[in-house]
């Protein structure tokens, strides 16, 4: 029993030397700026979320009103140009609706039927005809437009040429403090890309008010422009 005792000891004797190495700051002198990188893209494509609301006594009826609706809503993308694998349903419910009076005084909830809502998320890959798109479902018979999502298809890339830009900021500003303190620059001992700004703006969403059919000129839908950023943190060593 000593015996383990006494190589115990000596083992945590031999690894301290090595476990305070690893603990001690890299000695090379060395110098830490931040670079940012912007990329402003116009987006490529928009995610409508559309559906169809139906009311009715019964809850077969109200589902079989809203199937009439949708096959036509459907059928008014498949015109459009639309494929089937860039629309899917995002939302089906069934619910009671009840009237609970005035709130004057206390009542027994009272049943007045049953609504269902089908949406479908629609993938726009022509974005200068989203606002016929919008057009063309609510005159097919959507009385429901949830939003638009602008987005950018070539995200990785874009955020490649933005992460390029940061790193070349990074560098122009060590070079300029390494040769005010009479330095040069060194290799990049570390680089570390913050979270918040690596993946830029998230999509926004925009409400649409659903016209009436008969309207002339189509919904206007502006995109705009989406700005990606980078920022990274370097550390470059000094000689």
């Amino acid at each position: 029993m000593r015996k383990a005792s006494c190589l115990a000891a000596i083992l945590i004797v031999a690894a301290s030397p090595i476990a305070a190495l690893a603990q001690q700051p890299d000695p090379r002198p060395s110098v830490t700026v931040t670079g940012d990188g912007m990329v402003s893209i116009a987006p490529d494509r928009a995610i409508v979320t559309s559906g169809v609301v139906t009311r009715a006594p019964t809850a077969s009826a109200a589902l079989k009103a809203n199937a009439a609706a949708m096959t036509k809503v459907m059928a008014a993308l498949k015109d459009a140009g639309i494929a089937d694998r860039d629309v899917g349903t995002s939302g089906l419910s069934v619910q009671a609706q009840y009237d609970y009076g005035d709130g004057s005084a206390p009542r027994t909830p009272k049943l007045t039927g049953y609504e269902v809502r089908n949406t479908v998320s629609i993938r726009a890959r022509d974005v200068d005809k989203v606002g016929d798109l919008v057009d063309a479902v609510v005159a097919a018979g959507s009385n429901q437009i949830e939003g638009l999502v602008f987005d950018v298809s070539d995200r990785t890339a874009k955020l490649d040429d933005a992460r390029k830009q940061a790193i070349a900021d990074a560098r122009r500003k060590a070079e300029l403090y390494a040769a005010g303190a009479g330095a040069t620059l060194g290799a990049p001992l570390s680089i570390d890309e913050q979270d918040a700004a690596g993946e830029g703006p998230r999509p926004q969403m925009f409400a649409l008010r659903a016209k009436s059919a008969d309207a002339a000129a189509p919904t206007p839908v502006a995109r705009g422009e989406q700005e990606l950023n980078v920022r990274v943190t370097v550390r470059w060593e000094l000689k």
